[in-house]
């Protein structure tokens, strides 16, 4: 890639920059920063607040507005629980943060198959692309969370810190970024794979990434949507009660292929029984 294509790169990172940082910081404390700093201090100051903002407004849906509704009175997890999970996602959250600045920073200097606009390959193209990219994500994080369970030494000293939430009325949208460090930025590092194998449009895996935030939390709130084949709180429900099963992200493929897949349905049915 030429200078003057990877500049369309560089222009993108740098308005998001300006739109987050200059709307919420005095100019004098980012503006004088390295690009690779402002880039960081952007995605830390953006990831906390859809931290907050998303786990917030789904917990107070579906413990207040909706109470009893979607998870019985008993289920619900105490304030010292979600302030414990909040604690341990705002203690990782800088390390996080360091993995899309990174990523950003590769696609910057040409060292990934990323591309600026749709219309350079069109829209035909750019779904197949955005595909891939999502079967390769899925196919990452199943094997690197499967293997954080497998690998004991990973698990005992990583994977643990997550998986003290391990029944209902503890688990919450909060815990959804409650991870070690290492750990959480672990599973997302195939996000950044993806990019070196995959053409990919550089602002859907930024919007991907910061996504995660909500779908984490999604997935942690212990309601099962029932939605074929959507990986969803039911199954991941499960994951944290019997640590075998439902390894998978977005999806139930990887698990229902590979024999790891349990379903929260057929529980149900067992329990009832």
């Amino acid at each position: 890639m030429g200078e003057e294509y990877l500049q369309q790169f560089l222009d993108e990172t740098t308005f998001y920059n300006s739109i987050v940082l200059g709307n919420l910081l005095p100019t004098k404390l980012w503006e004088p920063l390295p690009h690779f700093l402002q880039t960081w201090l952007r995605n830390y100051i953006a990831g906390t607040l859809l931290y907050f903002i998303s786990g917030f407004l789904w917990c107070f849906y579906i413990y207040y507005l909706k109470r009893n509704v979607y998870v019985p009175k008993d289920a619900i997890p105490t304030n010292k629980a979600m302030l414990l999970q909040i604690y341990v996602a705002m203690k990782a959250m800088p390390w996080y943060c360091a993995l899309p600045t990174l990523s950003e920073y590769m696609v910057e200097n040409g060292w990934t198959k990323c591309f600026a606009t749709i219309s350079e390959v069109g829209w035909l193209p750019y779904v197949i692309y955005l595909s891939i990219y999502l079967v390769v994500v899925e196919f990452g994080i199943y094997w690197m969370h499967r293997e954080l369970h497998d690998i004991k030494p990973l698990y005992k000293y990583l994977h643990a810190t997550h998986h003290i939430y391990n029944k209902q009325n503890t688990l919450s949208p909060f815990a959804g970024l409650a991870f070690h460090p290492l750990d959480g930025i672990l599973q997302a590092v195939p996000h950044v794979i993806a990019l070196l194998i995959v053409p990919t449009h550089f602002t859907s895996h930024i919007g991907l990434l910061f996504l995660e935030a909500i779908w984490t939390a999604n997935i942690h709130d212990c309601i099962h949507a029932n939605l074929w084949p959507v990986m969803g709180a039911g199954y991941h429900t499960i994951h944290h009660t019997t640590y075998r099963h439902n390894y998978g992200h977005y999806t139930i493929w990887m698990d229902w292929m590979l024999g790891t897949l349990r379903d929260p349905v057929h529980d149900e049915g067992k329990k009832v029984m």
